[in-house]
């Protein structure tokens, strides 16, 4: 019966990443939730409290979203820093003080592998990614206390529109990391599947980069 399924919600779940984790995780016999861009903004306030209320609990969420355009400091507008807050930040942040996760449950962020090492290309992506990062860090105690884990994962370049849409020939560039090639991501969400699956509740408050190799850090 689908009403015995732990359930998950997927944020930006229709395409790239979110797609992949939701896929895999329906494999494992949950009830996922996918929600696009379109059905879920996370700038959006307003979405982000409708959504805690049409859902009561879940064991599963995933917090994902588009990144934001590439500029130079100077051309960033407010009205950019306003709508990047909100959609990398302050969405989430709703979302969490809102949303019941249910004990023994995960919490997955979706971030970049660029919050360790920031690219000067990506100012609006590093400055909030890296901001949540350090507030579900923060919390990640207080999660533990019922047993929900915290995870971010920090992926390289991956085999989706973003990176088509950041590189004129994804081919080439791809060519020239570690591993002759970019990520995929069915394999991120096989990893999130088989945490879940596997009940690996003690690996919380933890990055994981996901970039073959590329990040040259040791932390």
């Amino acid at each position: 019966m689908t009403d015995n399924k732990k359930k998950a919600i997927v944020l930006a779940g229709s395409r790239g990443i979110g797609k992949s984790i939701a896929d895999a995780l329906e494999k494992i016999n949950m009830q996922v939730d996918a929600l696009s861009s379109k059905e879920l903004d996370s700038s959006n306030l307003d979405q982000c409290r409708k959504l805690c209320v049409t859902h009561e609990a879940v064991d599963v969420l995933v917090l994902n979203t588009g990144g934001p355009p590439a500029k130079k400091f100077n051309d960033i507008t407010i009205d950019d820093w306003d709508k990047y807050h909100r959609q990398l930040f302050l969405g989430f942040v709703t979302i969490l003080q809102n949303l019941k996760i249910n004990d023994g449950g995960f919490i997955f962020l979706i971030s970049s592998y660029n919050i360790k090492e920031p690219d000067p290309n990506l100012i609006l992506s590093n400055t909030y990614r890296i901001a949540f990062v350090s507030l579900l860090k923060s919390l990640s105690p207080q999660f533990a206390a019922n047993e929900i884990s915290c995870i971010n994962i920090a992926p390289g370049p991956m085999n989706t529109d973003r990176f088509k849409e950041l590189n004129d020939d994804p081919i080439a560039v791809g060519k020239t990391f570690p591993m002759k090639r970019v990520g995929c991501p069915d394999e991120i969400g096989r990893f999130v599947s088989s945490i879940v699956e596997n009940d690996i509740s003690y690996l919380t408050g933890v990055t994981i980069n996901f970039d073959g190799a590329i990040s040259k850090g040791i932390l």
